[in-house]
């Protein structure tokens, strides 16, 4: 049983190491691409199971599934002509994303107060 655990140790070590040099630069998240490489190599399980859980960025545009028989099925192509181009990413935190909404929302909470003295001051009467 021992013999078997280090097997697969090894082979999971293996497979990381080929996946981590195989990536590109801008696919490898939170530490530099050696540091990965050192963290597999030095503790194998661990540095193994973090790079596939931490390390590694999943797209989902590359992910192909398996078939039942065991053949990798594509994703269908995209039809030659689209109505709409591609939308750009667009790489915001969500905490900066509400941070624009608060500001957004106090834009519009201000603007309503403007008008609502503006018109206060037409009519001539003051709350």
């Amino acid at each position: 049983m021992p013999f078997l655990f280090s097997i697969l140790t090894v082979a999971g070590m293996v497979i990381a190491l080929v996946d981590l040099i195989m990536r590109d630069e801008s696919q490898v998240k939170h530490l530099p691409r050696f540091a990965w490489i050192l963290l597999v190599i030095l503790l194998p399980l661990i540095g193994t199971i973090l790079w596939f859980a931490l390390g590694r960025e999943y797209s989902s545009a590359g992910l192909g599934g398996f078939t039942p028989a065991g053949r990798a099925h594509q994703a269908p192509a995209p039809a030659p002509q689209q109505s709409a181009p591609p939308r750009p990413f667009e790489a915001r935190s969500t905490e900066e994303q509400l941070a624009d909404l608060d500001r957004e929302i106090e834009y519009y909470e201000r603007r309503a107060e403007l008008e609502r003295r503006k018109r206060e001051l037409d009519t001539g009467s003051v709350d």
